[in-house]
């Protein structure tokens, strides 16, 4: 695997090593001990969750607080998303900065999101299954959130707004400035 760390230290994108042949292909998706020396921290996870979403569908921008904050490792299993993370630690050189990758089945990359960031992701294709790993349990009150839109994070969905799918809680997300804090 190649870990890239983005210019948000501690956010890695990860490419795995694909083996192709007549039949198909192979490649290791996750190994604890490759996938920490990569990142250079321990990291152990302990929930799994799968969405499937159709094209236009906005989840985000979401975190959990205090000692319920997760990191989480991402990946699409079919389709492809625009992937975002947006830094929210407090003493960081790049608060209220973010990251977008795509991610996609045809290229395979990861997006290793630490803890203190807010994660969000849009559906470019017809469809798409997303795929995460959590280090830590999701707990209903440590829930937080970010408007998808907020003007002074700047991020360009790339998609017409007017097309975008968005739960009726996303759409009433505060701005960075009237979030909650990640601690």
């Amino acid at each position: 695997m190649n870990f890239i760390e983005t210019r948000l230290k501690g956010c890695f994108i990860i490419e795995p090593k694909v083996f192709l042949d007549e039949r198909g292909f192979f490649m290791e998706s996750f190994n604890e001990n490759t996938f920490q020396e990569g990142i250079g921290s321990k990291v152990h996870f302990v929930q799994d969750n799968q969405s499937f979403s159709s094209k236009g569908v906005l989840r985000g921008l979401h975190y959990q607080t205090g000692i319920h904050a997760q990191a989480k490792l991402v990946r699409v299993l079919q389709g492809e998303v625009l992937d975002v993370a947006v830094d929210l630690r407090p003493d960081s050189p790049t608060y209220g900065q973010h990251e977008i990758l795509l991610l996609t089945s045809e290229n395979k990359k990861q997006f290793y999101i630490p803890r203190g960031f807010a994660h969000g992701f849009l559906v470019v294709s017809d469809t798409a299954t997303f795929f995460y790993k959590c280090d830590n349990f999701y707990n209903k009150e440590s829930e937080g959130g970010i408007f998808f839109d907020d003007p002074t994070l700047e991020i360009d969905w790339n998609f017409p707004k007017s097309e975008l799918i968005i739960s009726e809680k996303d759409q009433h997300l505060p701005t960075l400035s009237n979030a909650k804090k990640v601690w």
